[in-house]
């Protein structure tokens, strides 16, 4: 069996080298526009400079003549009205409350997958990131409620915890060689245990009363989830209607829905259901037939034709493969339009003024890199963590400045903490908080980089020196 599959890989292989297309998927026209099109969304600094266009359109809408009506579209009701019954919701909330349930759906595929393969299962290097992430987060949230003792702002506390990942991201990448990868391996990982953060100051900071048969029901829900997926049900469909279901049940529980995402995350497998063995034997099955045309009518062979394309789609685990899917319509679909949604903010004169704008500054561009840095270096000192030696504490005060961009997730839990005037200085000290982190990061990591470069290029010039000076007692 082994002699004849041989013999038939040497025969693919030379009909490969006759005609190289042979070893790729068939093209159509259509592949001119998508395969860029691809190709562009795999590249993680457009999401970003996506996400600021739509936040600046936002901004710029806000602040001109169409202010009111752009406003009043995003109150727009929208729902089911039968009689007596009435399920309806503002356009906005539609988009925080249900849109955003994939966007943190994606986080908690993130979460899993880093959890299990990724950085965070190394534990004393996951401690330095999960040690820096905790001081990113009381650090601001101590200042800001220092400063809003007692006052109306006191409840907006979450609102200066969270990091911004496609923003810092995409200033990371901007800078090129003067950000070293290790130190975006550490802000994003920062960033997965900052979200878990974000998930829970969501789940009981701004959750209303909760509603316990409701909550009985979601959880019940999860737990069906859990038991079809041991029994081996992998149908997209069966999952999606579980999903709306236990959706609404949290949603009438009091809990925010959105924690429903981070549920249904974490309970996706992270293993394929076809090991590397059994597709490589499925695919050698398919590969032992002649060549012609055997895969039409109810026949055995078109059998085994469906189970090698199964096969081979389920040997990827289902966290990756949702990802890949829904990883391009987040972050080009779902965080634009809640920008778009939730960016407007008028600019005033007692909006700049307002003790909560203030706060809500102090705690992105002061707080954020003091905690970071803080808490990361106790965490070394103490031995709990290690620190790799190409990731300097200048480098990582850098991406603690670049973590003070909590855009998204700092105005989603400002529309679940404030209303009205506050809302309106809540939004207004985000927007000058994240130029200010944005502006400072890269500023700091641009020199570092260019000073490191410096010395390289000097280093070099001496030992070259030396080389020309020792030379001649050489000869």
């Amino acid at each position: 069996m082994f002699q004849a599959y041989a013999t038939e890989s040497a025969g693919l292989d030379q009909d490969q080298k006759a005609d190289p297309r042979l070893g790729r998927l068939p093209r159509e026209p259509i592949d001119r526009f998508t395969r860029p099109l691809a190709r562009f969304l795999r590249i993680e600094t457009v999401s970003g400079a996506v996400l600021l266009i739509a936040a600046m359109v936002a901004f710029g809408l806000s602040n001109s003549a169409w202010a009111d009506g752009f406003l009043a579209f995003w109150d727009t009701p929208i729902g089911l009205r039968t009689g007596s019954f009435q399920f309806q919701r503002p356009l906005r909330d539609w988009i925080n409350d249900g849109l955003m349930t994939f966007f943190f759906f994606v986080v908690a595929l993130e979460l899993k997958r880093e959890l299990v393969v990724g950085e965070l299962r190394e534990p004393r290097i996951a401690a330095l990131s999960i040690a820096a992430a905790a001081g990113g987060m009381l650090a601001p949230a101590a200042i800001y409620l220092v400063l809003q003792f007692g006052q109306p702002g006191e409840h907006g506390w979450g609102v200066v915890m969270a990091t911004d990942t496609a923003f810092v991201i995409g200033c990371l990448a901007l800078l090129g060689q003067n950000a070293p990868r290790r130190l975006r391996v550490f802000l994003l990982s920062l960033a997965v245990v900052d979200d878990i953060g974000a998930i829970l100051v969501v789940a009981i900071g701004y959750s209303s009363g909760v509603g316990w048969i409701a909550l009985a029901v979601g959880i019940t829900g999860l737990a069906v989830v859990y038991g079809l997926r041991q029994l081996g049900i992998r149908s997209v469909l069966v999952y999606v209607l579980a999903g709306i279901l236990i959706w609404l049940a949290i949603d009438a529980s009091g809990i925010h829905p959105t924690v429903a995402g981070v549920a249904l995350g974490l309970l996706t497998p992270t293993r394929g259901w076809v090991s590397d063995r059994r597709l490589r034997a499925i695919l050698r099955r398919v590969l032992a037939y002649p060549p012609g045309n055997h895969w039409s009518g109810d026949t055995e062979d078109r059998k085994l034709l469906r189970s090698a394309g199964k096969a081979a789609r389920e040997a990827l685990a289902p966290v990756e493969r949702l990802e890949l899917i829904l990883h391009p319509w987040v972050a080009f679909g779902v965080m634009p339009l809640f920008a778009l949604a939730n960016a407007g903010v008028h600019i005033s004169l007692a909006g700049l003024a307002n003790p909560v704008t203030l706060a809500v500054v102090i705690g992105f561009t002061f707080g954020k890199p003091v905690g970071i840095l803080a808490f990361a270096w106790l965490a070394v000192r103490l031995s709990v963590a290690v620190r790799p030696t190409a990731l300097g504490w200048g480098v990582m005060a850098g991406g603690g400045m670049l973590a003070g961009i909590g855009f998204t997730m700092a105005l989603f839990i400002a529309e679940l903490a404030f209303k009205d005037e506050l809302l309106e200085a809540a939004k207004l000290g985000i927007f000058i908080a994240s130029v200010i982190s944005a502006a400072g990061g890269f500023s700091l990591l641009a020199w570092l980089g260019h000073r490191d470069r410096d010395r390289s290029a000097m280093a070099r010039g001496v030992d070259a020196q030396r080389h020309e000076m020792m030379l001649p007692r050489a000869l």
